[in-house]
């Protein structure tokens, strides 16, 4: 169950920017000068967030496995390992900025011991890794109808479904797998893998690992268990006996068990020929039975996995340097405006309560508002001072005046 209200706010930034612009607060002769704000603002924005995401790629190169660029120079072991702390902590910061929250290594524990809504069993080797980073967005309690039984039975399973995961996972260098004897790997030791997905529930989020291995839930294996031990019965019983004491006898011959010698005749040999191929032919057809069914399961994990890849590795820099301004932005923006549109200053508490209240009325949506988080951002722009308990804006006139200082600040190349 989600355990409160979701810092996310499922609004585009244009969205906010007009429920904002047309609410009878803002009287109408300021919307013009308020979307000049909001633009300037987002603006500023982009560039700080654009500064991110080159310092992301930069340390992300060295682990790479898409990368088609050649790499001069290698880096040495310790700046490889820079490289490696800057990136787990650049890509931390950049998702708890997007309102992203870490999942607990007792959730991801609750996910491998727990049934999937998909029916398939999977095992993770975290010894692989030499570290994971593991985030989630969106938490919201969903139900679904499984079928059992061949269908003739169903039941509602309820479970907690994340709209965003994302994950990092570091592998150990190839070393680590050489000494293992462990080759053909499905991944590339001393990579880094990160991937971002959608809709994935959280008993399921075992799924979202590089090195996920199908295993056969003990049904499964009763399936193709059971009809192959009463099937080798009646073959045995009916085709092979003979063949079984002639075999016997010859092993009791070898041995010496048996006195009298086994005569192998013609039509002895073709009856041994007969039992044994009958033999190999329903082994190979348990076989087969087996790697089918298993690759009917990889088959679902598959076609599951593919419509909730959002992105991998560098492509999920850019969705969540763009998630991140977008959230970044879309708090400012309301805390700006709720301060200016104020009848009487307001506090951080009041603020926050204002905000929650107003979204919930006006698009139904119940958010937990990180208040503290958006003042700071204004304070931090010269856009919001404290006075006392109260937190005071400027106009809008010289508020858009102290973003453009800001714009104009960023590169003093040219003479004054």
């Amino acid at each position: 169950m989600p355990d409160r209200p979701q810092r996310h706010l499922p609004l585009s930034k244009r969205d906010v920017v007009e429920l904002c612009a047309t609410d009878d607060r803002l009287p109408t002769g300021d919307r013009a000068a308020f979307r000049d704000f909001c633009r300037i603002l987002a603006s500023v924005f982009h560039f700080e967030f654009h500064e991110r995401l080159e310092r992301l790629k930069r340390c992300h190169a060295p682990f790479d496995p898409d990368s088609d660029a050649v790499r001069l120079p290698e880096l040495a072991p310790p700046d490889r390992e820079k490289a490696a702390i800057g990136l787990r902590s650049g890509l931390e910061e950049l998702l708890r900025a997007a309102n992203y929250d870490e999942v607990p290594r007792s959730a991801l524990a609750d996910s491998l011991h727990g049934e999937s809504l998909f029916r398939v069993r999977l095992a993770v080797d975290f010894d692989d890794f030499e570290e994971i980073v593991l985030f989630r967005r969106g938490a919201e309690e969903r139900s679904e109808t499984i079928r059992t039984l061949f269908g003739l039975r169903r039941r509602e399973v309820r479970f907690v479904n994340f709209a965003r995961v994302v994950l990092l996972a570091r592998f150990r260098p190839p070393q680590y797998f050489e000494d293992q004897g462990r080759r053909d790997l499905g991944f590339t030791p001393g990579t880094t893998v990160i991937k971002l997905f959608r809709n994935i529930p959280a008993q399921d989020l075992e799924m979202v690992f590089p090195n996920t291995a199908v295993r056969m839930k003990p049904i499964d294996k009763l399936l193709i268990g059971v009809p192959a031990a009463v099937g080798g019965l009646l073959l045995v019983a009916t085709k092979l006996l003979g063949t079984l004491i002639l075999v016997g006898a010859l092993f009791a011959f070898w041995l010496g068990l048996r006195d009298e010698p086994v005569r192998l005749d013609q039509t002895a040999l073709v009856a041994l020929a007969a039992g044994l191929l009958t033999f190999g032919g329903f082994v190979l057809r348990q076989f087969n039975r087996f790697k089918s069914r298993k690759i009917r399961f990889l088959k679902a994990l598959t076609e599951n996995l593919y419509f909730k890849t959002l992105d991998n590795n560098a492509g999920v820099f850019h969705r969540l340097v763009d998630d991140a301004e977008e959230e970044e932005c879309k708090e400012a923006i309301l805390a700006y405006w709720f301060l200016l549109t104020a009848t009487a200053p307001l506090s951080a508490t009041e603020l926050d309560r204002e905000v929650e209240s107003w979204l919930r009325d006006r698009t139904g949506i119940d958010i937990d508002f990180e208040v503290r988080d958006a003042a700071g951002k204004l304070e931090r722009l010269g856009l919001a001072a404290h006075i006392g308990e109260a937190l005071r804006v400027p106009s809008l006139t010289a508020a858009r005046t102290r973003l453009d200082e800001i714009w104009d600040g960023y590169f003093r190349f040219a003479p004054d």
